[in-house]
């Protein structure tokens, strides 16, 4: 295992390049070595390399080939006139701690590669010759792009094209402009997860949207922020599509301008759409579809436990056949609810039930007294089953009481999330209420803390209790299910 040092300012290509102070001056002289699984490619921090580097060797799955940096200072820079970073059929590759600018095309291109990492890597001016996307993947398997920066590029931010297992986590994508442009691209890929990521077309030229997520299989969006552009997320055709729990605001420009988007390129089955806050836009979730009379199959589209407000339509558009449900949302006075065409609406496809309209969504959202009376809706499928929690309390002293929501639940998948605790989604790092006698914390995992609040109770014998309801899935969005915790307050044994 190998390091190679690469010094712009202060190396030679006639020097071995082993060491900081016989450092190589360019990425052609890398390109000549025969790489090895473990070998490392530093870039002195300061060094600005104007050419293409091209990563030809494979590393192992144990001992990957890394390309990073050394020194202090700014990261080092690569402009090139092509692609910044070009693989072809390369493997078990780590990239690091650079910047790539001013590319004539992509910042980063890999086809046909396998096990990649790209990680704190910023891109800047990306695709200036053409409308490459800025970050690129072709026919790959296991690709991570995560805390990386995108900004001003030509094309999309990132584009994504048959790709069995991608990962885009908490990336920052500004601005990608072109007539064509997304945020984030990706088609024909599966097995797809898009955490965490702020991506904002606010300022961009591009007449398209943030996320086009395009005959996706096995897809979770999540936890991401989402801003500005023609519209949101669209996902046209795909199967087993999570949305959930993003911010996206800002999809405006259009009267066709949509949030959340699907139907309208292919058959789009098994979408759980849920703990979105949609706002600041045209349409909240459209199902529909450009053109009439198209044959695609939209079915099992399950869209709950949202908030809708600042739409200057309906929170929901369904104006092409589909089935489905739409449950236990919050919508702003003011919003339409629903707009579902009379046909639907006579062939009883689409369910709507339990939802409520509030006048001030912001207090709401801040409100961390909300419990209790939130829909529930019956599982669709026996596959995941909740089961009622009691808690009781006795004697305290001060501390948290704590258990565990899914432990006595079941899911044939053998995985289990708490979605939704009280009228609330429970996001990331998730969701404290205050209870009538108490708080209570509660996390994905299905984890609580509860803690009495002892100016709240009673100072006689007897007991006291409240009931939350909360809402799991197991993944797979229509596997849901939703049942209550109870906690008893014994008081005898307080007072005692």
């Amino acid at each position: 295992m190998t390091v190679y040092y690469v010094n712009s300012a202060t190396g030679s290509d006639r020097n071995g390049g082993t060491g900081q102070n016989s450092a190589f001056a360019t990425l052609s002289k890398v390109e000549s070595l025969t790489l090895k699984p473990g070998d490392s490619v530093l870039l002195a921090k300061g060094s600005v390399f104007n050419e293409q580097f091209d990563i030809k060797y494979s590393g192992s799955e144990a001992a990957p080939i890394k390309i990073g940096s050394y020194g202090t200072g700014a990261a080092p820079v690569i402009n090139s006139g092509g692609d910044g970073i070009h693989s072809l059929y390369a493997s078990n590759i780590v990239i690091e701690n650079l910047e790539i600018s001013n590319s004539g095309g992509a910042a980063i291109y890999g086809g046909n590669v396998s096990n990649w990492t790209v990680r704190h890597v910023e891109v800047d001016k990306a695709g200036s010759s053409a409308e490459a996307g800025s970050v690129t993947f072709r026919n790959s398997k296991n690709v991570t792009v995560e805390d990386s920066k995108i900004s001003d590029v030509k094309g999309d931010g990132f584009w994504i094209e048959k790709v069995d297992g991608i990962k885009l986590l908490n990336n920052t994508v500004t601005n990608s402009h072109g007539a064509r442009a997304d945020a984030v691209q990706v088609n024909d890929s599966s097995n797809i997860l898009i955490q965490g990521n702020h991506l904002d077309q606010t300022q961009a030229d591009s007449w398209k949207g943030v996320i086009a997520l395009v005959r996706a299989t096995d897809a979770v969006v999540e936890d991401n922020t989402i801003i500005g552009g023609g519209f949101g997320i669209s996902a046209p055709a795909g199967k087993n599509v999570a949305i959930r729990d993003n911010d996206i605001s800002g999809f405006h420009g259009y009267d066709w301008s949509f949030g959340i988007g699907l139907g309208d390129q292919g058959n789009s089955r098994d979408y759980d759409i849920a703990g979105n806050h949609i706002h600041d836009g045209t349409w909240g979730v459209a199902i529909t579809a450009t053109v009439d009379g198209t044959s695609y199959v939209r079915t099992n589209i399950e869209v709950h436990d949202n908030v809708f407000d600042d739409l200057s339509k309906s929170a929901l558009k369904v104006d092409r056949p589909a089935s489905g449900s739409f449950y236990s949302n919050t919508i702003e006075s003011g919003v339409k609810a629903y707009s579902i065409s009379p046909a639907i609406v006579d062939a009883h496809s689409f369910s709507v039930s339990g939802n409520r309209t509030v006048a001030d969504v912001e207090t709401v959202l801040a409100s961390s007294g909300a419990k209790g009376a939130a829909a529930t809706h019956a599982a669709a499928d026996p596959a995941i089953v909740a089961v009622h929690d009691n808690l009781k309390i006795f004697t305290d002293t001060g501390d948290a009481h704590r258990g565990n929501l899914l432990d006595n639940d079941s899911s044939d998948k053998g995985t289990l999330a708490l979605r939704r605790f009280g009228d609330e989604t429970v996001g990331k790092h998730g969701l404290t209420l205050t209870g009538e006698s108490g708080v209570i914390h509660v996390g994905r995992e299905g984890n609580y803390a509860y803690t009495l609040d002892e100016t709240k109770l009673p100072h006689q014998d007897g007991h006291v209790s409240e009931t939350f309801s909360y809402g799991i899935n197991d993944g797979t969005p229509q596997h849901h299910d939703a049942d209550t915790l109870t906690v008893f307050i014994h008081m005898d044994g307080l007072l005692s």
